[in-house]
C-alpha cells in the first residue's frame, strides 16, 4: 500500500533501542544523547565554563603571568584558559559555546535521513543514503547514519525513469534522492520512527553505487556468526547498534579530554609504539629491525614513558593510548586495545581516585543515569573473603560466609582436617530459592566446575519446606546446631547452600566462581539478580605487592607491575619479608569487571633496583634508562589507566569489547577481513636477518 511505513522500523542510531523518549507532536528538533547538555541553560549551559568563571563570563580575579616562551605560540589563537584561572591567557572575548553539530555542512545533501519532520513539509530536500527496504516499487526506506526516511516512488509516466531506477536498485545500494517533503496520509503515521509523520515524494534520483548480493542482512535482529561479521566488518558497521556504540565512544572520549585537559591542565602526549622489552607482565609483540638480532617491542602500556614524563617535569600527563599484548583473546581482551592513560606528580592514592571519579562523572552519558561519588572502597582481602575475587560484582548478594568457627565444635572429619592447616577455612554461599530455580543437573554441574577448575570439593545443603535441612552434614549435627547453622547462613525455605572446606584462597576463589555461575543459572531460569541498568563502581585497594609464581611458588612476581610502590606502613617489610608487603595499587571495578588499574610508583632508584634485582630476580640492565632517570630528582608520582574498550562495552551492555571497536581482531587474534597476520616472502625477510623454518603443513598452505 502506497505511503505505508515499514512494519518494524529500526530506531535512529542516535537513540538507543527501547530507550528513546516519546516524540512530541509538532517538535522537529530531537535531543540526542550525543549532544550531551549542549542545550541545557541559555546558550548551551554552564558546563563549558572554566573554573573561577562566572556565568557572565567574568574572571574570578585569578591572574597569572604568561611564560615568555609561550607568548609567540598564542598569537592569533583563540583564548586558552589556564587551569584553575578564570581569565583567558590573553585578553579576548571568550570562545562561543559549541552549538548542536551541523551534519549537513560541507556536503551536497540538504538534510540527513533522521531529521525531517512536519516542519519541513513543502520543502525540497536532497537526501543521500542506503536503501534499507523497498516494497513492490511503491516506496522505499532510505537510511543514513542518523536515521530513516520513507521515500515515495512516483507512479506517473513523467517520472517513469525514476520509478524504474529506484524499483530495480538492490537493497543497500547507495542513492541520491531529491523530492518534496509531504505529510503521511492520516492513519499511516509511524510513531516509532522519528520521521514517521512525513515522507518524501521523489522527483529525481540517482544510484551512486549498486550493491551486489549481501553475505548477511544489515539488520540488528538478524543473527550472524562472529566470523562472518569480522570478515565483512565494513558491512557490520552499518548496523544501528555498532553506529551507536562508536558514536557514544567518541563522545565519551571527547568529554574526557575536556575534563582532563581543559578543566585540570593535563597535557596530551603521544608516546612511542616502538620500544624495548619490559620485564614481567604479559607477553609482548616483537618487531624486527635491520640490525641483526635486535628487535623492538610493542609496549603493553606507556608505563615507562609516562613515568619519564614526570621526571621531565610535565606534572600531568594524559593519552588515549594504543597498547599491545601477545596473549590469547578473550571476550574482554584484544591483542591491541585502547586505554585512557594518566600520570600525575605529587599525588597520593586518594588524589588519583578523586580524579577518576570526577572524570567518569563528567563524561558519563546522561541516558545512563548519574554517577554517584565517592565510589565505595574495599581491600583486596575483604573482596577475596566476601566475593572470592578481586573484582567483585556488588549488584547482588550471595556473599561468602565464614562458618569455620561454628563448625569447629563439630565432629565432622573433613572440616577438622581443613581447619588444621595454616589458613584453613570453611565457607559457604546461600543460593536464594535455589530449589525452585536450579535442577539437579545444575547443582552437579556447579560441583564439577569447582572440582575441575579449583580442585575443590563442594557439599550442598538444602532447606526443606518444613524448615529442616537435607544434607550429608545433618547426621553430624543436632537439631540445635542445625538451627544455628540456618541462622548463620540466613537460610530460607527452598534455599540451597554450597559449602567448601580447605585452604583460604582456594576455597574463596572456588565459591566466588560458583557465585557468578549460579547467578547466570538463576537469571536464565527467570530470577533477576543483576539489574542491567545499574552501574556499581568499586575501588579495590591494599593488594599484595608480590605473589608467588604459579609455575614456581618459591619465586615472586609483581602483583601489578615492578614499578608499584610498597604501602608506606610496610616499607620495612620489603627488605625482610616481601611476601607480607601491601602495595599502593588500586583497581577500579564496574559490575564485576576491572575497568581500571593504577598505583603510586617507586620514585627512588635504590628501592626500584632492589625490587628488580633482589625480589624479582630480574636483569635491571634492561631498565637502566629508567633507573638512571630516577637518580636525577624524580618527583613522587602515580597514575592509572582505564580500559576504554571494556568501559564502553559495559556502558552499552555489549557482550564483547569487539562490539565497541571499529575493526577488532577475532577470538584467536586474527583480522579475518584483511587476513592478517599473513605470510611474507624470504626476500622481504632478508633485510631483517630472519629466516623462517616452515612446518610441512604451512609450506603447503603457502604454496596454495
Amino acid at each position: 500500500m502506497a505511503g505505508a511505513g515499514p512494519a518494524t522500523p529500526r530506531p535512529a542510531p542516535f537513540e538507543r533501542p527501547s530507550r528513546q523518549p516519546p516524540r512530541r507532536a509538532g517538535r522537529c528538533r530531537r535531543r540526542s544523547p550525543f549532544l550531551w547538555r549542549a542545550e541545557a541553560g541559555e546558550g548551551g549551559g554552564e558546563r563549558f565554563l572554566r573554573p573561577g568563571r562566572s556565568a557572565a563570563g567574568q574572571g574570578a580575579g585569578c591572574e597569572m603571568a604568561l611564560p615568555r616562551l609561550l607568548r609567540p605560540l598564542l598569537r592569533g589563537l583563540p583564548p586558552l584558559a589556564w587551569p584553575g584561572c578564570g581569565r583567558a591567557l590573553h585578553r579576548a572575548a571568550p570562545a562561543p559555546v559549541p552549538a548542536a553539530p551541523d551534519f549537513n555542512s560541507f556536503v551536497t545533501r540538504t538534510n540527513t535521513c533522521g531529521e525531517l519532520c512536519s516542519a519541513h513539509v513543502g520543502q525540497e530536500v536532497t537526501l543521500y543514503g542506503w536503501i534499507q527496504y523497498q516494497r513492490q516499487g511503491l516506496f522505499l526506506v532510505l537510511r543514513d547514519f542518523q536515521g530513516l526516511t520513507q521515500i515515495i516512488i512516483p507512479q506517473d509516466e513523467a517520472h517513469a525513469h525514476v520509478k524504474k531506477l529506484l524499483s530495480n536498485a538492490p537493497v543497500e545500494s547507495v542513492v541520491r534522492v531529491t523530492g518534496i517533503v509531504t505529510p503521511r496520509p492520516p492513519g499511516q503515521e509511524n510513531p516509532k520512527m522519528p520521521t514517521g509523520d512525513i515522507e518524501v515524494k521523489a522527483e529525481t534520483a540517482e544510484v551512486l553505487n549498486s550493491c551486489k548480493k549481501l553475505p548477511f542482512e544489515i539488520k540488528d535482529f538478524i543473527k550472524k556468526s562472529e566470523a562472518l561479521r569480522m570478515q565483512y566488518r565494513y558491512l557490520d558497521l552499518r548496523s544501528f547498534q555498532l553506529q551507536y556504540n562508536l558514536r557514544l565512544r567518541s563522545q565519551i572520549v571527547m568529554r574526557m579530554r575536556e575534563y582532563l585537559c581543559n578543566l585540570h591542565g593535563f597535557v596530551d602526549v603521544e608516546t612511542p609504539t616502538l620500544f624495548k622489552r619490559t620485564p614481567g607482565g604479559a607477553k609482548e609483540f616483537l618487531v624486527p629491525s635491520r640490525e641483526a638480532g635486535k628487535f623492538y617491542c610493542l609496549p603493553q602500556s606507556p608505563q615507562q614513558f609516562k613515568q619519564l614524563l614526570m621526571v621531565g617535569g610535565l606534572d600531568r600527563y594524559f593519552q588515549v593510548a594504543r597498547c599491545y599484548r601477545d596473549e590469547g583473546s578473550r571476550p574482554d581482551r584484544q591483542p591491541e586495545f585502547t586505554q585512557i592513560d594518566i600520570e600525575m606528580s605529587f599525588v597520593d592514592q586518594a588524589g588519583i581516585q578523586r580524579l577518576i571519579e570526577g572524570l567518569l562523572q563528567y563524561s558519563w552519558p546522561e541516558e545512563r543515569g548519574s554517577v554517584t561519588t565517592p565510589f565505595p572502597s574495599m581491600t583486596y582481602e575483604e573482596a577475596l573473603a566476601n566475593y572470592g575475587t578481586d573484582k567483585p560484582d556488588t549488584r547482588f548478594g550471595m556473599k561468602i560466609v565464614d562458618i569455620g568457627d561454628f563448625l569447629q565444635r563439630s565432629d565432622i572429619q573433613f572440616v577438622q582436617d581443613a581447619l588444621s592447616y595454616p589458613r584453613g577455612t570453611v565457607k559457604a554461599i546461600c543460593i536464594p530459592r535455589g530449589v525452585r530455580y536450579l535442577k539437579n543437573k545444575d547443582l552437579e554441574s556447579l560441583k564439577e566446575s569447582a572440582k575441575s577448575q579449583f580442585n575443590q570439593e563442594i557439599m550442598e545443603i538444602i532447606c526443606r519446606p518444613d524448615g529442616s535441612l537435607k544434607s550429608l552434614l545433618t547426621k553430624f549435627l543436632g537439631e540445635k546446631q542445625q538451627s544455628e547453622l540456618i541462622q548463620a547462613l540466613n537460610m530460607q525455605v527452598d534455599d540451597v547452600v554450597l559449602l567448601a572446606a580447605g585452604e583460604h584462597k582456594q576455597v574463596c576463589s572456588a565459591l566466588g566462581s560458583l557465585r557468578l555461575e549460579t547467578a547466570d543459572l538463576l537469571e536464565a531460569a527467570g530470577l533477576v539478580l543483576r539489574d542491567p541498568t545499574a552501574f556499581h563502581f568499586l575501588w579495590v585497594v591494599d593488594f599484595p605487592l608480590f605473589l608467588p609464581k604459579e609455575e614456581n611458588p618459591t619465586e615472586l612476581e609483581s602483583a601489578h607491575h615492578p614499578f608499584t610502590a610498597p604501602h608506606p606502613s610496610d616499607t620495612s617489610l620489603l627488605y625482610s619479608d616481601p611476601t607480607k608487603v601491601r602495595s599502593q595499587h588500586y583497581d577500579l571495578v564496574l559490575n564485576g569487571s576491572e575497568v581500571g588499574g593504577g598505583s603510586i610508583r617507586i620514585h627512588s632508584a635504590e628501592q626500584q633496583r632492589f625490587v628488580l634485582e633482589k625480589v624479582l630476580k630480574e636483569d635491571s640492565e634492561v631498565l637502566s634508562h629508567l633507573l638512571e632517570a630516577l637518580e636525577f630528582g624524580a618527583p613522587p608520582h602515580g597514575g592509572i589507566a582505564l580500559g576504554l574498550d571494556r568501559l564502553i562495552s559495559l556502558i552499552v551492555d555489549a557482550p564483547s569489547i569487539r562490539d565497541v571497536i571499529a575493526f577488532p581482531k577475532s577470538f584467536r587474534g586474527r583480522d579475518l577481513m584483511g587476513n592478517a597476520p599473513d605470510y611474507v616472502t624470504p626476500e622481504e625477510l632478508e633485510p631483517y636477518h630472519i629466516q623462517v623454518s616452515w612446518p610441512l603443513a604451512e609450506k603447503e598452505a603457502k604454496k596454495n
